[in-house]
């Protein structure tokens, strides 16, 4: 009984960390975020680096949603459609102020986050956010991806029969009492 949970657990810790080097990203663009999105892939910035080189242009071939510019209330219906035709595990990614929290537009049409329609793994602010806040959430979505606590990662383990709360999440960073961020481990 102990071996299976020994074996098991370094199992999940290696395709763990074998999922986070290879993401397959489905870009949902709709504003000018895109700009900014599209930068990550050149040269400079370069996001192969961290395997997630080409973006796929069906959502049954990725496991990565980048949600890039403002939801409006029709389009959530569509995007909560892309997000279900997904493989399982799959992470989201909210790129910029609006696709976090709508933005400055506050009126009946624009949703207020695309959190309303789809779970969001990892938020990245800004207006456009730079590219190199990309890199940043990309890294911070890999050392969750690492650690099984991607939304879909525990629901999955949910729907294995595991008693996994919802509390069990951790933060990724948390501010020390002198101000600095301190890595929780």
């Amino acid at each position: 009984m102990g071996f299976e949970f020994v074996y098991s657990s370094k199992l999940e810790a290696a395709v763990n960390w074998a999922r986070k080097f290879s993401l397959f990203s489905y870009p949902f663009v709709t504003a000018c975020c895109g700009m900014e999105y599209m930068s990550t892939a050149a040269p400079k910035y370069d996001i192969a680096r961290f395997g997630s080189e080409f973006p796929r242009f069906s959502p049954r071939q990725a496991d990565l949603l980048i949600i890039v510019g403002t939801i409006t209330e029709r389009q959530g219906p569509a995007l909560r459609r892309i997000y279900e035709q997904m493989c399982e595990p799959k992470w989201v990614i909210a790129f910029g102020v609006c696709a976090s929290t709508g933005g400055f537009y506050q009126n009946y049409s624009t949703m207020p986050g695309a959190d309303q329609v789809v779970p969001v793994d990892v938020y990245i602010p800004g207006c456009p956010p730079r590219p190199e806040q990309v890199l940043d959430a990309l890294i911070m979505l890999q050392e969750r991806i690492q650690r099984g606590e991607g939304h879909s990662q525990i629901a999955m383990r949910v729907d294995q029969g595991f008693d996994v709360p919802a509390a069990s999440v951790r933060p990724i960073s948390r501010i020390t009492e002198h101000g600095e961020k301190a890595k929780v481990k």
